[in-house]
This record gives structure tokens, sequence and C-alpha cells, in this order.
């Protein structure tokens, strides 16, 4: 549980911009709830629900990634600046500091060959955060300013 900050006005481009009326956030939290479906992260329950631009999620994930997913699905969604978390994981697993993820924001210039070496001495890794991200990232290059990345420890 928690509120994860976000670029307002940077990622996709799920609903239009304007006043929110009551009507509005619910049209709103049903096209962020349809674009979590969509990526086929599995989710018992899932609810979003918008106040201006803060949405809240509930639901059961499968997993911490998944629940991190949601998250990160939600929050880079154009129009969302914060995300509050509720949601449960249905597999709690014991999980230390050091093995959560970590997230990024993608800055003008970053790679994610430039934000491996960064996070793991080693640009070659970049395949590890493109894949923590799948299924929002469709390639390695497609990424953007203002983006909130999954960065996983790596496992030996």
């Amino acid at each position: 549980m928690g509120l994860f900050s976000f670029i307002k006005n940077a990622g996709a481009k799920v609903f239009g911009i304007g006043k929110t009326t009551e009507e509005e956030a619910a049209e709103k939290a049903a096209k962020l709830e349809n674009a979590v479906r969509a990526l086929e992260l599995e989710v018992n329950d899932l609810e979003v629900t918008v106040d201006d631009d803060k949405a809240t999620v509930f639901g059961e994930a499968a997993d911490l990634a998944t629940k991190e997913k949601v998250v990160l699905v939600v929050g880079n969604t154009d129009g969302i600046a914060s995300v509050e978390d509720n949601m449960t994981v249905a597999e709690v697993e014991e999980v230390n500091e050091a093995e959560m993820a970590q997230f990024h924001t993608v800055e003008k210039g970053d790679s994610l060959s430039k934000i491996a070496k960064s996070y793991y001495g080693d640009p070659m890794k970049y395949p590890v955060i493109f894949e923590a991200n799948k299924p929002m990232l469709s390639h390695p290059d497609k990424i953007y300013p203002g983006q909130v990345l999954r960065i996983p420890p790596l496992v030996d």
C-alpha cells in the first residue's frame, strides 16, 4: 500500500483532458481498468477510482510484480499525477528490501541501457528492465521522459 507520484502530463493517452465531473471520473476509471485488463495482468476484483488527477486501485494481484505493474499502468497515464495503491497480493512471499523493485522516472536522454548501467553497473543488462516492464513496454527503444519503470533486483 502506498501513494505513488507520477508526472501528470506524461504517459499514455487513455482519456481526454478536462475538468472531472463524477460521470467523467467513472468513465476514466473504467478506461484505466480496461487498460490494465488489456495487458492481461492477473488481478481479481480490479477496481479503479479517479478523483481529479489521483487514481486509487483496489483488487488482489497474483504477485508483487503484478501489483507494481498495475500501479505503473495506471500512473503512466496522461492526466494521472498520483496512484494510491490499496491492492493486496494473493501469493504473499517473504520479501526483504534488497529483493524489492525500485522505480525510475525516465529523463530526457535515458535509454534502457543507460538506466541498466546506472542501477546494475552493466548496460547490457537492459533486457532485465525491459522484461520487468512487459507488457507495458512493446520495444526497448519506446520509453519517454516522465514514464516510470520498474527496476527489479538482479537475480543470480
